[in-house]
């Protein structure tokens, strides 16, 4: 019983020292979807290697987006002829320089790891798209002299006034692709006006639900981590400071966990006596390179760019995470702590508020998804009756 109130204890102090912070964060991540167009991005980003990398980093920071709805807007730009590397480098910055992230991040580590957190995010975002786009400058070479090599047998052979021409086919279809994407149209040329509604809407309904499911995890991760883990093994394992950046990049790579709904777990292991740096390897790490992103960038780029996206997340992280606590051993930055503080007003309103939105989504949810089981059923057994379940 005694652990059970505890547990109670903890999680509303996680809940209290965040919920604020991510509730102002997503109303200003609503104003922000309604006043970026939402072709912002794509209309910057071309080919251009270093440009686009840096472009894709930068536009990447002021984006209303989760980690959990970042990867189709991925998709998006690699279809719409952005490189790799600018691809890769918006999915690292975009989660983890999110406002609610940003703000959220303040709330428990303070001013000097926020911006830490940022700055180094962007540098490692940065770091991975120029590294990928190196590699890839290097494989198109191999790949011209190869095919030049093929070209030089082949020049003997006559070649048809009609042979096959996929340069021109595919300007062509280029042209086409042009003409029908609707430039000059009213679709166009319409701005989008601002609405509060709409922006509330984004920030509590859409935004909100791609992470209501990971952010209750989250806190119930961290509550669990700060009440029964024991002390014995937590210092054991933090007190060796390079033993702790391996074993928290290994457990933070495959967990699924968006920037926002990371931070009480990362805030519970720290009251445990983990490392501000080592914190920060899981910050990192966790949001960039969970096992859903990673599966994504393997089929949409390839073997050879998840491994540099993974690897070299993985090494700037140890670095970033050494050097934190090399410069800042002595800083304390964490802003909760065991005991039960008696939370002001507006963060029991905001935790009721929050509290409140995350059972709606996933009712929500769990709905939504019960009615599409029964579609589905029923639409097998009964081919052309209208369903009682889908009406």
């Amino acid at each position: 019983m005694d652990l059970m109130l505890q547990f109670a204890n903890n999680f509303l102090t996680l809940l209290d020292a965040m919920s604020i912070y991510v509730m102002v964060g997503l109303l200003i991540a609503g104003i922000l979807k309604q006043l970026i167009p939402d072709d912002f991005v794509s209309s910057h980003l071309g080919t251009d290697s270093t440009g686009s990398v840096i472009k894709a980093t930068l536009f990447g920071i002021p984006l209303p987006v989760c980690s959990c709805s970042v990867i189709p807007l991925a998709q998006g730009l690699k279809k719409e002829g952005a490189s790799k590397g600018a691809v890769q480098s918006f999915l690292i910055s975009t989660p983890i320089t999110g406002v609610d992230s940003i703000l959220a991040t303040f709330s428990f580590f303070g001013l000097v790891f926020t911006l830490f957190r940022v700055v180094s995010s962007v540098i490692i975002a940065i770091i991975v798209g120029l590294l990928q786009n190196f590699i890839e400058k290097g494989e198109t070479k191999k790949q011209e002299t190869t095919l030049a090599s093929q070209n030089s047998f082949s020049m003997q052979a006559p070649q048809s006034a009609t042979a096959f021409s996929p340069l021109k086919v595919d300007s062509q279809a280029n042209k086409e692709e042009e003409s029908s994407c609707g430039c000059g149209t009213s679709s166009c040329d319409s701005k989008k006006k601002f609405s509060i509604v709409s922006a509330l809407k984004y920030g509590y309904g859409t935004l909100f639900a791609d992470m209501a499911k990971a952010l209750l995890i989250g806190l119930v991760l961290g509550a669990l981590f700060t009440t029964f883990m024991p002390e014995e093994y937590a210092k054991l394992l933090f007190d060796n400071q390079i033993l702790t950046y391996f074993v928290i990049l290994i457990f933070a790579m495959p967990l699924y966990t968006c920037a926002t709904a990371s931070l009480p777990i990362a805030a519970a292991l720290m009251m445990q006596g983990m490392s501000g740096g080592a914190a920060f390897v899981f910050l990192t790490a966790g949001p960039a390179t969970s096992a859903v992103t990673m599966s994504v960038i393997y089929k949409m780029l390839g073997r050879t760019s998840l491994i540099v996206y993974t690897g070299t997340i993985a090494v700037l992280s140890l670095i970033f995470g050494f050097g934190f606590d090399t410069v800042f051993s002595e800083l304390q930055i964490l802003n909760v702590g065991h005991e039960m503080e008696e939370p002001a007003l507006y963060e029991s309103i905001a935790s009721l508020l929050m509290l409140m939105l995350i059972v709606y989504h996933l009712v929500k949810a769990k709905l939504a998804k019960k009615k599409e089981s029964c579609c589905s059923t029923e639409s097998s057994e009964k081919k052309g009756e209208t369903s009682s379940c889908c009406s």
